[in-house]
């Protein structure tokens, strides 16, 4: 089940033996006294806290801290599951997925820059401090509020499949039927570099080299890293490390990640990577052509070639990334934006018009009927999302069909709500993880909805050498994975083609203004998570904090748009839920026939700053997601 975390609070006086430990380089142990000040008065002095025996080192995940009958503490306002209030400001806000790069935003804020000059610090700090989720070796895409334009603009930065590399080739190197996870194999081209250069080109205002400055110096210096994400990295490196994987080598990644002992950094331990600030100060210089057309894309080519891959200098410079409309839907008053493309974000939008044909709000908040209707448009929208998403470049999408009210009314006639719709089928057109992600705003009304990614995990496994027997200190991710190999499907594999993409930004207006620049990450979750966050938010009310503490569901077990069908779930699927459900909710759901999941994890992380308006003043309220590292700011 879904671990939480509680340590008893102490005076401030007795850690600092501990405190003083960690700066010599040593442990205090239970039972270690420290030295004693001196008296006063002549009086007999009181054992100080710094002789009583320290208290057992505090252990992640550790088993007596699990506690069925143990929950958080009591908030005098505000949801009981709330675990903090949003922050509040009236110039800037900024939400990530660990501090320092908040931190990093927020400055980039306060020296005048936009809120794009932000997100690029920030998603360029993340790439150091958050590996297992994003870098420069991923893909990036995003949504802006243009306060001029007044409206949405869509950014997609993905970048295509090696066009060296033929289908009957992959198909040969195949695992059961689909691209491996880790190799060369998974890798396509990288754009989320090229995607912060097209935005700043358009809506920076600092110079470009300063925005990677807090990334160069928290990765020359170094930084502890947080629980979750030394976690991650920690398996990544078991990963890579296991026999039979396929990788073509992995020294590379143990040298970058690994640390002293191969094993990647402990949880607090300082993390360093120079290599990865030697490859930034070569992009702060050159811009975006020192990645695609200069001596780094010259470094991984030559790197690819040596374990043989099939990336080239060739699919780097011809990469460009895409400005495209965002799709949208009404949802009881609210205009809910998604991209197209060759992403999921269209089944957020389908989720939305199936559930609008339901009165959630007469079906009770964490209802037993909420959360299996909900769930219901879930397993209908991802089995469109298996037959028909893909780059539509290559292959005509139904958009308008897709996400039309008519064809939404279709499907809800299909949802029963005492029983599971089963089995479950596309709709006929007519004729035919891991991510990050954050959300910044200036005080000019600028917002950006941004995600990035590697994929699975840290992504492939596959970091280039560099100069001087180092290394270019990034991963290039293995996006290719998620392309189908079935003759006739739209996302089949194909030579310079983009595979179906899983990272989506989320955008919100009412009225035609800025509302919620929002994203929950984390593979499919991300139309499950974004269709919660906004019935949380329209059909119950709740602020924009709460709206992402509130238990989660996350259903698993749609068929998947590489053509390949979740083994061992079963008709209807694993529909799990997180341990605040309530216990009655649960029951229910199981009578009408799901097969219920504990928690695991997978629900998903959140991000959210939203625009409102105290009368002529611009008002942002910032949300941080409470199952990760991170946080958010405003000023």
């Amino acid at each position: 089940m879904q671990r939480r975390t509680f340590i008893a609070a102490l005076p401030a006086a007795a850690l600092l033996p501990a405190m003083s430990g960690a700066q010599t380089g040593t442990r205090g142990t239970p039972g270690s006294q420290g030295a004693q000040g001196p008296g006063q008065g002549g009086a007999p002095q009181p054992a100080t806290a710094a002789e009583a025996p320290l208290p057992p080192v505090w252990n992640a995940g550790q088993d007596r801290f699990i506690r069925p009958d143990v929950h958080a503490g009591d908030r005098p306002v505000g949801a009981s599951f709330a675990s903090r209030t949003a922050a509040y400001g009236l110039n800037g806000a900024a939400g990530t997925a660990h501090p320092l790069a908040t931190q990093a935003g927020i400055d980039i804020l306060k020296r005048g820059g936009s809120a794009v000059d932000a997100a690029i610090a920030i998603n360029a700090c993340l790439g150091f401090l958050e590996p297992t989720s994003s870098g420069i070796g991923g893909d990036a895409y995003a949504m802006i509020w243009d306060p001029k334009l007044k409206k949405v603009v869509g950014l997609a930065g993905s970048g295509k499949s090696p066009r060296g590399l033929s289908l009957e080739t992959v198909r040969a190197r195949a695992k059961n039927g689909a691209l491996p996870a880790l190799g060369a194999l998974s890798v396509s081209v990288p754009g989320a570099v090229d995607a912060w250069w097209q935005m700043h080109q358009r809506y920076g205002k600092l110079p470009w080299a300063d925005l990677f400055q807090p990334a160069i110096a928290h990765a020359e210096a170094g930084a502890p890293v947080p629980d979750i994400i030394a976690y991650y990295i920690r398996r990544s490196l078991v990963a890579f490390q296991r026999p039979g994987n396929g990788l073509e080598e992995v020294a590379n990644a143990l040298r970058t990640y690994g640390m002293a002992d191969g094993k990647g950094p402990a949880l607090g331990q300082v993390f360093r990577n120079p290599d990865l600030a030697r490859t930034y100060r070569a992009i702060a210089a050159g811009g975006r052509d020192a990645f695609y057309q200069g001596d780094l894309a010259r470094a991984a080519d030559r790197y690819f070639k040596r374990i043989g891959g099939w990336l080239r200098y060739e699919d780097l410079a011809a990469h460009r990334s895409e400005w495209i409309k965002p799709n949208q839907t009404d949802y009881r008053g609210t205009t809910v934006h998604a991209l197209g493309a060759n992403t999921q974000g269209l089944a957020t939008l389908q989720m939305l018009n199936i559930l609008e044909r339901f009165d959630l709000k007469k079906a009770g908040f964490q209802s037993a009927l909420s959360i299996h209707l909900q769930a219901e448009a879930k397993r209908l929208a991802y089995e469109d999302r298996a037959r028909y998403y893909a780059d539509p470049h290559f292959s005509k999408q139904p958009v308008e069909w897709l996400i039309s009210k008519e064809y939404a009314a279709e499907r809800a006639k299909l949802i029963r709500p005492d029983r599971i719709l089963t089995p479950v089928y596309p709709g006929q057109a007519p004729s035919r993880g891991d991510t990050t992600y954050f959300s910044c705003a200036d005080k000019d009304g600028l917002m950006v909805s941004m995600i990035q990614s590697n994929f699975r995990g840290m992504g492939s496994g596959l970091v280039a050498d560099g100069p001087d027997g180092r290394t270019l200190g990034f991963m290039f991710q293995d996006r290719g994975q998620l392309f189908s190999l079935k003759d006739g499907h739209p996302n089949i594999y194909a030579p310079g083609k983009r595979p179906f993409q899983t990272i989506i930004p989320g955008f919100a207006t009412r009225g035609g203004d800025p509302w919620m620049s929002f994203g929950v990450m984390g593979g499919d979750m991300q139309p499950q998570g974004q269709t919660q966050i906004i019935v949380n938010r329209v059909d119950y009310g709740l602020e924009i904090q709460s709206a992402g503490d509130s238990p989660r569901w996350h259903h698993e077990g749609s068929s998947q748009s590489m053509g390949e069908d979740s083994a061992g779930l079963g008709p209807t699927g694993l529909l799990r839920l997180e341990s605040g459900v309530p216990l009655a909710t649960r029951k229910r759901l199981a009578e009408i026939g799901w097969t219920i999941g504990d928690p695991d994890g997978g629900f998903g992380r959140y991000e959210c700053v939203e625009h409102r308006m105290d009368g002529p003043t611009r008002v942002y309220a910032a949300a941080s997601e409470m199952r990760a590292d991170g946080c958010a700011l405003a000023y």
